[in-house]
């Protein structure tokens, strides 16, 4: 991805807690030469050294994915950004908030691992629910799906917001993505800026 240095992301901790909020995304490889996605939820390890998922074993993606190196994606919050909004002269953009996650697969089908995956990642999503999902399926709809482990061997992180703009700007766009609803963004924005809330 083009990241120029005043976009970039290096802080591990900054890195991770984004892949853990913002975890649905696009699990990008090769299958018969032919680039293939398939938009699915990951889960991290702690250390944020492996991103876990699971893929229905009728999606012929899983069949290539052995010790192949893959790409993911993962989007936070986003939004236009008009000219109109800074204090000096510009021109229409978009601010972002992206993850691009580079690792080699390994495949598993064994039912007590996938069981364990699919457990996981049931509990994550469940948090907070007032009546939590308990995992409980027979084998047969665990043999429907493969899990996969990619390890992770390089992160490029990507914070696109107004960096690149005089910081007489910074604020009136925060302002502009609070009026228009973008409230996450503009957060973001607040917080990488150090911008205080009027």
């Amino acid at each position: 991805m083009f990241n120029p240095k005043h976009f970039r992301i290096t802080d591990q901790e900054e890195i991770l807690a984004f892949l853990q909020r913002y975890n649905f995304g696009e699990l990008i490889s090769l299958v018969d030469g032919q680039l293939t996605a398939t938009h699915l939820p990951f889960m991290a390890d702690d250390e944020g050294r492996a991103l876990y998922c699971h893929l229905a074993r009728a999606n012929p993606q899983w069949r290539s994915l052995q010790e192949q190196r893959v790409l993911i994606t993962l989007r936070g919050p986003h939004d236009y950004i008009s000219p109109t909004w800074y204090r000096n002269p510009g021109v229409p953009t978009w601010n972002y908030q992206v993850l691009h996650v580079y690792g080699h697969c390994r495949v598993f089908d064994d039912p007590a691992e996938v069981s364990q995956l699919v457990d996981r990642l049931a509990a994550i999503h469940e948090a907070g629910s007032q009546r939590p999902w308990q995992p409980d399926y027979p084998d047969s709809m665990l043999k429907a799906i493969v899990g996969v482990e990619i390890e992770i061997d390089e992160l490029q992180c990507k914070y696109k917001l107004s960096q690149n703009r005089p910081a007489a700007d910074h604020l009136p766009v925060v302002e502009q993505l609070e009026r228009r609803g973008a409230g996450e963004l503009a957060a973001a924005m607040r917080r990488l800026l150090d911008l205080e809330s009027g």
